[in-house]
């Protein structure tokens, strides 16, 4: 996914995995056509893999039996946790800005 410099952290890859993996366990390619969907953009293999080892390797997600040659990934209940948390960081990021645009201009 590109990087845009007007777009906040809802754009992380790491985040888009995990919002996409709350709904279920998941392949890679199962995880980009869903993030496309919800998220408005596409991951590329290289982008989406490195997370998924990032991700891994910090035990928020966890590699399930293959399936044939898909390989489906879960949430861990860390990663349940850093996602809430992530989630509740956002929405009180959003509340500040919304309060602010909604002030007169100084």
């Amino acid at each position: 996914m590109q990087r845009d410099p007007t777009r906040s952290s809802a754009r992380d890859p790491g985040l888009l995995i995990l919002a996409s993996l709350a709904a279920g366990p998941r392949h890679g390619y199962a995880m980009v056509e869903d993030i496309a969907r919800f998220g408005g953009g596409r991951l590329g293999p290289g982008t989406l893999y490195g997370a998924i080892a990032r991700l891994e390797a910090a035990g928020l997600i966890e590699a399930l039996e293959a399936d044939e040659r898909r390989r489906p990934y879960r949430l861990t209940a860390e990663g349940l946790r850093a996602l809430a948390a992530e989630i509740d960081a956002l929405e009180q990021m959003v509340s500040t800005v919304r309060d602010r645009l909604a002030e007169p201009a100084r």
